[in-house]
């Protein structure tokens, strides 16, 4: 599995950033590749991207959410993947999103490209993108503010 950190500051309140964050099938609007994510039920995504060239599919689950705090997947069919987005209150209109993404290239291309850093500057071009989505709205597109705990161990 390959790991990517990454981390923005966005100037609005946690509470519009995770919100926003919890609108999936905005994705598309600003993450690369990223053609549908739709919501299945309160834990599960089905995503569709194009990766490397190639479309790929699977479906997430939602392990954690923690309302402005944290949420958390994993991929349970498909393109293995999982991560943790986190949200950091700087000052009442300033935010540090915190992505980590763990997952594992598939095929030589994939492979190449990750060695090249192509998933990490995608990573941060979404992130960017994000930015720049959610600071030109100046509010979110919606909010879902449920939590799912995670299991205990």
């Amino acid at each position: 599995m390959s790991n990517i950190e990454k981390s923005i500051d966005v100037n609005v309140p946690v509470r519009t950033a995770y919100n926003q964050w919890t609108q999936f099938d905005d994705f598309p609007r600003f993450m690369e590749g990223v053609r549908e994510v739709r919501q299945l039920d309160d834990k599960r995504l089905a995503w569709r991207a194009e990766i490397g060239g190639k479309e790929k599919s699977w479906e997430a689950e939602i392990t954690e959410q923690i309302p402005d705090a944290r949420i958390a997947w994993r991929s349970r069919a498909g393109a293995r993947n999982g991560g943790v987005v986190t949200f950091h209150r700087i000052d009442d209109d300033t935010t540090r999103v915190m992505l980590q993404l763990d997952y594992d290239p598939e095929g030589v291309v994939e492979n190449v490209g990750d060695a090249l850093g192509v998933a990490s500057a995608r990573v941060r071009g979404d992130l960017e993108r994000f930015k720049e989505f959610i600071e030109q709205r100046g509010r979110e597109t919606g909010a879902w503010r449920g939590s799912i705990n995670a299991p205990h161990s």
